[in-house]
């Protein structure tokens, strides 16, 4: 196990000094940040639309250069794709389509790790879904940068 990685976080993989400061916090508790009991602990950010099986926010630490970031969350706790219920993939894209016709977004992508985050990137060991809406408009437009897989110095 990494140095600063539990079952539930791994700062490993955290962005941004304020996202580690709150992750360390979580992590010194033991407990899953994404799961219903614990999530609005720490996440700052509402509630937008809550289904079956996902439940619809905002990223609270957003990635740079984009328009919305938005994160669907499973609401059982699941690390896997194979821990999913089968209806929950159906629910998933009802919600993201209704959200594209909802923002009326000309593009963007959904990034969805899953399993060991020394191999996912992730940060959060829950299943969640991230929206990501690049500002294509603005004037200082960069790409989106999403982050997969081990760093290189970890493989060695």
């Amino acid at each position: 196990m990494a140095k600063n990685k539990n079952n539930f976080i791994n700062l490993n993989n955290a962005r941004e000094d304020e996202q580690i400061e709150v992750m360390q916090k979580i992590a010194d508790q033991a407990h899953c940040p994404f799961c219903s009991e614990n999530l609005r602990l720490y996440h700052q950010q509402p509630i937008l639309k809550e289904g079956q099986y996902w439940l619809l926010t905002k990223n609270q630490w957003p990635y740079a250069h984009t328009k919305h970031h938005l994160l669907l969350i499973y609401k059982t706790h699941a690390s896997k794709l194979t821990d999913l219920e089968d209806q929950a993939g159906a629910e998933l894209f009802a919600m993201i389509k209704e959200l594209e016709q909802k923002l009326n977004f000309e593009g963007g992508g959904l990034a969805l790790r899953f399993g060991d985050t020394d191999f996912s990137a992730g940060t959060v060991n829950h299943l969640h879904v991230q929206l990501i809406i690049p500002d294509a408009m603005a004037k200082d437009f960069e790409p989106v940068r999403v982050k997969l897989g081990l760093q290189w110095e970890k493989r060695k």
